[in-house]
């Protein structure tokens, strides 16, 4: 455009009643698009292309939402009884800390979610192909401005409201914003009344609605917040964040806890007043024992390892939509993967081109127009005109654009682009000068494209480009040299046995052929074309190369290796599929969608364990497939990039979309997108996602040791009588609990997974959190340290049991605080021994231990902190004892572990 507007037009929401002329001018806009000054102004005018987003809570309300949690009005219920009956404060105050440091926990931890959510976004920022400076070029949809020209296909989210000036059989699903489940055609040309309803404007395009199929072309009327779906959302709240079914488990396995503890804090109690202990000092202790066994920063901290575990997996790639996707990570035994991208790099080039029964080499790579094309017999005269033929054909039957190695569209297309440029034909020149007319959009169930362009005599010739199979039923000739034609009859055998033989090599081959009309079709319907095409005359066949990514055949060892079994599932031909998947090493035989169309629900269940390539299959196919290893018992992964993929990704136990080739579409139906398309990323996000359910379960595991170390101690000296039932002050059960335990705790939340966590079979996804095993080891580890405390009690000094001395009331709490030290090493070990080098890798619980460390020898010598907590200066032998004593509990456990693993079948 010549001219720089000085003020942008306004909006133009009634774009729906006038024409596609109209609209344009009311915009001042032109289909070569606008500059990038004139954006650029436009956009300084109403700001970017988005929706306005709920502010968040403030800090003081998410603050006060912490104090609503069941087990934090136990805490407060208990600190005003302290306060009211025994009338000491400091407990109280304890408890007030504990509370408040959980509630800072629980708004930093929200805080981190919101951050590492807006980080994601900011990864999966959404992109559309615009007009600016006359080039279609991929821009992030917040930059697009009123005015501006947007190309819109299949499986794309239409990114603001427009005026349709150009469509093909287009139909968009406006569910989102009509409620209509069936989708809408749209045509540019078609006539609306000024007043027809939302769902009557048939030439007109809304943000958030999604292209079902074909494809178009229009002027953005409204961006942001004055777009339809803008003004609805102006009128509607945000619903609430829906927890993980993980995070209720949690929930509800902390009210059990909590029941429990205060039940035998509640034992405690009556044997204290059998006892005759003194009632204040009952209370203290109880109330004390509730805040040390009740877990209440449990919920704050699965968030924290939640999210954590989210960013870390976004780093390498795997965007998490759904925290839920990190549980089912952890328990999927079976992944159905696409080929192309997936476990290839999904940048085609061209390798082998056949015309006229002559075979031609193509060299290069990717999408540089650098490269050869020559005669694989030196001697034979390349037929020029056939090859310039098939090469318009190649560009007019293609949508893509290839500028200086960038890649706007489908790499298929791609690489037909480029051979076609390699070939001495421009494609911007060619679709210049021959427009399309009319269009047969591709569609996975016709698997072939066509487009219609007019000649200077007033015919029309028709371009087709599709699987060879498909093709060749619609053809009748193929080109030959000097105008001849051969039927194809007899030209079939050897066409076949190249697309076999290039098959059989993992080259994927293509048929471009082309037809004469007198006319455009009367109805463009893409049925009705489909119906009326001519018959073909063959022009070419293109093989095509998307080699294997070489990190692949690692990724699907090591899914193999953890139990977890791998299915190609591809639209490409079953040779094709078998030679990469062979190359790749995926098991089992291969198989096409038509050797299971006829198979019932049970019969496919049992041959589908034993198929390890599905190819030439449609989308009702790959559900179907999803659906037979559900009813196996399988938890399935999914990937796929399609429109027709949404409905299998949304039925998979974990939909992943491809986040360089998705669509809209199914990004929105996946709980997980891959940034780079690569299949290795899926076997890291399951190391990852079974290493974040691994730290949840140390975490539970430390907390709940220490919680029933802490009753066991407090049962057994009431019972007996042992420090007079009461071995440890109020404030120091209360100091383990915040101090000593909470930061080591905290630490297990960024814990690497384990060396053997790939070698492992996948835990069931509805296994409890608290299985018997892992009881059983909480207990034993807890009744170590319940049983070297009171040793130290009874053995230690002269006082007495029932009046031990200062010294050696100090000698047992130092003791059970430095048992919290070694079984975080024991936590973190898991079913290996400590005595490996990963003993190293976690830095921060290094910290943190020396933290507590520190902090017990300041407890022990400072005057003023001894006077606060009761404790006493202790001797090098004191150290040494507390030492030795505590490390049983890292000893013993290491026996159990050697025991267990000499136990055929059983894990430790």
């Amino acid at each position: 455009m010549s001219h720089t507007p000085t003020a942008m037009p306004a909006d133009a929401p009634d774009a729906h009643a006038m024409t596609a002329e109209q609209a344009l001018a009311d915009l001042d806009a032109t289909v070569e698009g606008l500059t990038e000054e004139q954006a650029r102004a436009r956009r300084a005018q109403v700001g970017p292309n988005a929706l306005d987003e709920k502010a968040p809570d403030p800090l003081w309300r998410k603050f006060l939402r912490s104090f609503k949690d069941r087990m934090i009005i136990v805490l407060l219920v208990a600190a005003v009884v302290s306060a009211v009956v025994a009338r000491e404060w400091e407990t109280p105050i304890a408890i007030l800390v504990v509370v408040l440091a959980n509630a800072i926990l629980n708004v930093w931890q929200e805080r981190q979610a919101e951050v590492n959510l807006a980080a994601l976004d900011d990864d999966e920022t959404a992109t559309s192909r615009v007009v600016r400076d006359g080039r279609i070029r991929e821009l992030p949809d917040d930059e697009i401005v009123p005015g501006d020209i947007v190309h819109v296909e299949a499986g794309e989210v239409v990114p603001a409201d427009g005026r349709l000036i150009e469509t093909a059989a287009l139909e968009v699903q406006e569910a989102a914003l009509t409620g209509e489940s069936a989708p809408v055609g749209k045509d540019a040309d078609v006539e609306v009344a000024p007043d027809a309803a939302l769902g009557d404007r048939g030439n007109v395009l809304f943000r958030s609605t999604t292209i079902s199929r074909g494809r178009g072309v229009m002027v953005v009327t409204a961006t942001g917040m004055r777009t339809e779906i803008g003004r609805i959302a102006e009128m509607i709240g945000s619903a609430g964040v829906e927890k993980t079914p993980l995070q209720r488990r949690i929930d509800q396995l902390a009210t059990v806890l909590t029941l429990l503890a205060l039940g035998v804090i509640a034992v405690v109690f009556v044997i204290g007043l059998v006892r005759g202990t003194e009632l204040v000092d009952l209370i203290l202790t109880s109330v004390s024992l509730a805040v040390a066994t009740i877990p209440e920063g449990v919920t704050a901290v699965v968030a924290f390892t939640l999210a954590i575990g989210a960013t870390r997996l976004a780093r390498h790639g795997a965007i998490l939509k759904r925290l839920s996707a990190v549980e089912t990570l952890g328990s999927t035994t079976q992944i159905c993967t696409d080929k192309t991208g997936t476990l290839t790099f999904n940048e085609m080039t061209a390798r082998r081109l056949v015309v006229a029964a002559l075979e031609f080499t193509i060299d290069g790579e990717g999408y540089a127009t650098d490269g050869a094309v020559e005669a694989s017999d030196e001697d034979a005269d390349a037929p020029a005109e056939l090859l310039r033929a098939a090469a318009e054909a190649m560009v007019l039957c293609s949508d893509a654009t290839v500028r200086d190695g960038e890649l706007v569209g489908d790499p298929t297309e791609g690489a037909l682009i480029v051979l076609a440029r390699k070939l001495g034909v421009d494609p911007d020149a060619a679709r210049r000068g021959r427009p399309r007319v009319a269009e047969l959009p591709f569609d996975s169930s016709y698997k072939l494209m066509g487009t219609y362009h007019e000649r200077d005599d007033g015919r029309v010739d028709v371009f087709v480009k599709g699987a060879p199979g498909v093709v060749f039923e619609h053809a009748e000739t193929v080109a030959g040299r000097e105008g001849a034609r051969i039927r194809l009859a007899d030209a079939y055998d050897d066409l076949h046995e190249r697309t076999v033989g290039y098959a059989e090599k993992g080259l994927r081959t293509l048929a471009v052929a082309r037809a004469t009309l007198d006319a455009v079709p009367g109805d463009t319907d893409p049925a009705a074309l489909l119906d009326a095409l001519p018959p073909l005359e063959l022009l070419a066949l293109i093989a095509i190369v998307d080699p294997p990514r070489p990190d692949a055949r690692d990724a699907i060892d090591a899914a193999r290796g953890a139990g977890i079994g791998v299915q190609v599932i591809t639209g490409d031909h079953i040779t094709t599929a078998a030679a990469i998947a062979e190359q790749l090493g995926v098991t089992g035989r291969a198989a096409s969608g038509a050797d299971i169309q006829d198979l019932d629900d049970a019969e496919l269940t049992r041959e589908v364990r034993d198929i390890g390539v599905l190819a030439r299959v449609s989308p009702a196919h790959k559900i179907r497939v999803v659906e037979a290893f559900q009813r196996g018992g399988h938890i399935v992964a999914m990937t796929g990039d399609g429109v027709n993929d949404a409905p299998a990704l949304k039925q998979a136990d974990i939909g992943v979309a491809m986040g360089r080739t998705g669509t809209d579409v199914a990004k929105s139906a996946a709980a997980m997108v891959l940034r780079n398309d690569d299949f290795a990323t899926i076997i890291r996000a399951v190391r990852e996602g079974r290493g974040i359910y691994d730290n949840i379960v140390r975490f539970l595991t430390f907390q709940l040791t220490t919680s029933w170390g802490f009753l066991l101690v407090f049962l057994a000296a009431g019972i007996f009588g042992i420090a007079g039932g009461a071995p440890f002050t109020a404030i120091q059960i209360l100091l383990v609990n915040l101090v000593m335990d909470g930061p080591p705790a905290l630490s297990l939340a960024v814990e690497r997974p384990a060396d053997d966590i790939m070698t492992r079979r996948p835990r069931a996804v509805d296994e409890p959190l608290l299985t018997l095993a892992r009881g059983l080891r909480i207990v034993f580890r807890a009744v170590v340290m319940a049983a070297g405390t009171l040793a130290v009690l009874l053995l230690h000094g002269d006082g007495g049991i029932a009046e031990p001395s200062d010294e050696t009331l100090t000698l047992a709490f130092t003791t059970f605080v430095f048992f919290q030290v070694f079984n975080l090493l024991n936590v973190r070990a898991g079913a290996a021994t400590i005595f490996t080098a990963r003993l190293l890798r976690n830095r921060a619980s290094w910290i943190s231990l020396g933290v507590v460390v520190a902090l017990q020898v300041a407890l022990v010598y400072t005057p003023f902190l001894q006077a606060f907590f009761d404790t006493t200066a202790l001797g090098l032998v004191d150290w040494a004892i507390a030492i030795a004593v505590a490390s049983s509990v890292l000893w013993l456990d290491e026996l159990r572990k050697l025991i267990a693993r000499r136990m055929p079948g059983r894990r430790s």
